[in-house]
Parts: structure tokens; C-alpha cells; sequence
């Protein structure tokens, strides 16, 4: 049975919601409260996306438990829309479809392993200590734009899509991350991130990835629904801590000794009992590795391998830009990199 989305804003809010096709806010965190985040990760192995999706929602819906869901990321590597549209299916059948969101990438990785075609990961997030605000952007206008050709009307458009996304997202001053999903491959996510900063600040936390950039592959998730040329944002608030580190590097040992080194980073800075880690890859830096399992070996040599880890390839990444003049801001829009995001209590 499908939820309706009033339905579904009444439960996750009590009645006291900001809602529209566009928009939507959970219920705000209570103090001390729980913060509960659960992966699943699942290959479709008989080429049924409808069957991969389903599966992966019941896996996570199990996973948490008593827990209540206030919003699903997906991470899908699926050939073209009506597999991806399919693998949506799937998993709107057993969650609500308002709380679905995310994008199309290159893959995941979990603490279980590595996966790129055919396969679909979930990040469920939940618990009444953490709230949600998720907003949507269409129509961004830089689709078809080359960044060589294109690059002042690029950051113009860009920049004018990042304030209207961040103006859309409830604020409180719980906030304490914000996640960002946009077809806006590197270089251009350096110009929708500046955009945001027009609003929340260049000192705020922003991490995220772009959608895979080959052709018919674009979209980002908002509602459970798939969206081209648009982006997606997920402002995280509650009682909980956020420490963030990014790494760049393109040859293969250079890349295992990043995912260590900037793991080892984000926990010792985190403090505290983790609650889960985001790593949001770059696809390129994957291609250089003889293995692709080693980088993620290298991740668990830092982090364990107990802590929730959430992990997608994209095309262009958000966060600590390594580099040596990062400039004021605390977070940009790059490529080549991994971005760390660990949440603790």
C-alpha cells in the first residue's frame, strides 16, 4: 500500500509541518533523544530493479527497528530511467515515498563491501533526537553547459539555484549538517555550494555528491520521484556533533593512503560515541585503484568496522576541499576527492 504524502507529514510531524511539492520538514529533534542510522546495501543479481528496491526497503525497515524513518538516502547504480524509476518503485512500495530521496551514482560501499552496477544502498535515518529538512530545485539550467565554454553563465545560474535551495530548508539553531545531491558534476558543484553559502553561511558543514554524469543517467530523488538537471538538500538538526575531513588523489596508492588518512581525520576530530559515517567518493579515484576493495579496507583500518559507514562514487564532490588556499569557506565543491562526514553523541 502506498502512503499518501499528507499521511505520511502528519506522522513524521505530528500535524506540525512545512510541507509542499518542493519542501518538507520532520517533526523538530527532542533533547537528547536518539539519532539512529542503518545501511543497507543490496546487488541485483536476476536483473529485476523493481525486486532490488523492494528488498533493500525491507531490509532497512527492519533494520531500524522501532525506530521511525524521517528521510531515506539512496545511492543507485542502475543503466537508464526506467530501471531507475523501477528500483524507486521498489522501494516506495514498502516506505513512504515522501522521504525518499537521493541520487544516481557509480556505486556504493558499506562496511559489507563494494558494489557499482545493478545494485542499490539506503541510508535510513531516524530517531526522535534528530530532525529533518529536505528541499528540492528543478530546472537548473546547466545541463547541457560546458564548464570550458560556459563558466560565468555556469556560476551565475548555479549560484542563483543554491540561495533558492538553501531559502527553502526550515532553520533552526539545532542545525548541524547539511547534505547536498545535485547533478552539477565538478567543477560546476563548486558553484551551486557557493550558492548555498549565500544563506546558511561559508562556515556551515556541507557535504554531498553529484549524480553520475553519463547520459541518461542525471537524476537526483526528491519524493520518491526522478529529477534531471535539479538538486536535492537534507539539513540534518539535532542534539548530535558532525566532524568533517576531505582528501583529493588519483593514483593508486595515493588513494588508499587518503581514505585512511582522512577517516582517521574526521573520527579523531568527531569526539564522542559515532553514530554513523558518510563518505561521499569520487568515481574517478575508484578507477585508479588495482582493487576496489583496498580503499575501503584502508577506511575500515581507521574507522573500525562496526560504525555504520554509508558510502556512494559520484562525480564531483562536497565538503573540505584539499587544497592548499581552501579560502574562508569551510566546505566547497570539487573533484578527485573523499569526503568524510562523522556523526557522533
Amino acid at each position: 500500500m502506498r502512503w499518501s504524502a499528507i499521511a505520511v507529514l502528519l506522522v513524521l510531524t505530528g500535524g506540525a509541518t512545512i510541507a509542499a511539492e518542493d519542501r518538507w520538514s520532520s517533526a523538530p529533534a527532542r533533547p537528547g533523544g536518539d539519532v539512529v542510522m542503518r545501511i543497507v546495501s543490496v546487488e541485483d543479481e536476476d536483473e529485476n530493479p523493481l525486486a532490488a528496491g523492494k528488498a533493500a526497503a525491507e531490509a532497512l525497515k527492519r533494520a531500524m527497528g522501532p525506530s521511525a524513518l524521517k528521510v531515506v538516502l539512496v545511492s543507485e547504480c542502475f543503466e537508464d530511467r526506467e530501471n531507475k524509476e523501477k528500483t524507486l518503485k521498489g522501494i516506495t512500495s514498502v516506505l513512504p515515498e515522501t522521504i525518499v530521496v537521493g541520487g544516481a551514482t557509480y556505486g556504493s560501499f558499506t562496511q559489507d563491501g563494494c558494489t557499482d552496477y545493478d545494485s542499490v544502498c539506503l541510508l535510513g535515518i531516524g530517531g526522535d533526537g534528530i530532525a529533518v529538512s529536505a528541499a528540492l530545485v528543478t530546472d537548473l539550467g546547466t545541463a547541457k553547459l560546458t564548464y570550458d565554454g560556459h563558466q560565468a553563465e555556469i556560476q551565475e545560474l548555479l549560484h542563483t539555484a543554491g540561495r533558492k535551495l538553501a531559502e527553502k530548508l526550515r532553520r533552526t539553531d539545532q542545525d548541524r549538517l547539511l547534505i547536498l545531491v545535485a547533478d552539477a558534476h565538478a567543477p560546476k558543484n563548486q558553484s551551486l555550494v557557493e550558492g548555498m553559502q549565500q544563506v546558511v553561511g561559508k562556515p556551515f558543514p556541507i557535504t554531498g555528491g553529484c549524480a553520475n554524469k553519463n547520459a541518461g543517467q542525471t537524476f537526483v530523488y526528491f519524493g520518491g520521484k526522478a529529477h534531471p538537471d535539479s538538486a536535492v538538500a537534507l539539513m540534518l538538526a539535532g542534539d548530535f556533533r558532525v566532524a568533517l575531513s576531505g582528501r583529493q588523489a588519483n593514483e593508486n596508492e595515493k588513494v588508499i593512503a587518503t581514505a585512511r588518512d582522512g577517516a582517521q581525520e574526521a573520527l579523531s576530530k568527531a569526539g564522542g560515541k559515532p553514530i554513523a559515517v558518510l563518505a561521499f567518493n569520487c568515481a574517478g579515484r575508484r578507477s585508479k585503484l588495482k582493487k576496489h576493495e583496498d580503499e575501503l579496507a584502508a577506511m575500515q583500518s581507521a574507522l573500525g568496522e562496526e560504525v555504520p559507514l554509508f558510502g556512494c562514487y559520484c562525480a564531483g564532490e562536497i565538503g573540505p576541499v584539499d587544497m592548499a588556499e581552501k579560502g574562508d569557506a569551510f566546505s566547497g565543491g570539487a573533484g578527485w576527492h573523499v569526503m568524510f562526514t562523522v556523526l557522533t553523541k
